[in-house]
């Protein structure tokens, strides 16, 4: 007797199961032999599936990637035992907004913004892996391009980098006002 055959987003469910990190809709129209419009498509009724269960799916940059639900975050950490999650300061939430929506950005362009020096804000946040290196910018000394990770992704529950609140600029001096109010 033959196994049933799965549909494309059973199969897409599978390889996003055992992916350790988020996998590009190409890599995956490779790996199923289907179109990037097949997964797409795939993507939506997986996640229409997944919808109020304890896994969902996180997108970042080109990728996707199966992580559990941030609903279920304080059950999971108490299952593995973890600590809760350390806050961070407010010059790294800071640094980090700015980050989030200005990606890719430099450290020179933070701390210009800033005002003060971010070199150990930036550690940290990279110590955290929080935000990565994405390259390097165009221009004198080539400073490093800066981007956040689908670990931010994960440690402020969402989704996407689109399920950022709307950036509302402060008339004095153009930085976030959630990140002035703290």
């Amino acid at each position: 007797m033959s196994e049933p055959s799965l549909s494309l987003s059973a199969r897409l469910e599978a390889l996003l199961f055992v992916a350790p990190e988020a996998i590009s809709v190409s890599r995956l129209a490779e790996a199923l032999q289907v179109s990037t419009d097949e997964i797409q498509q795939a993507l939506k009724e997986l996640e229409a599936r997944l919808e109020g269960h304890g896994i969902c799916l996180m997108y970042h940059a080109e990728g996707v990637q199966m992580v559990t639900a941030p609903q279920a975050a304080a059950d999971v950490e108490r299952l593995l035992g973890l600590e809760a999650t350390a806050s961070l300061s407010r010059a790294a939430l800071e640094t980090l907004a700015l980050i989030a929506y200005r990606q890719p950005i430099t450290r020179p362009q933070v701390e210009a913004v800033r005002g003060v020096n971010s070199d150990g804000v930036i550690k940290s946040l990279l110590g955290k892996g929080l935000i990565q290196e994405a390259g390097r910018a165009e221009g004198p000394g080539r400073p490093i391009l800066y981007v956040t990770t689908p670990a931010f992704l994960q440690y402020f529950g969402l989704r996407s980098l689109q399920e950022l609140p709307p950036l509302e600029l402060s008339e004095e001096n153009h930085t976030p006002d959630h990140v002035l109010k703290g």
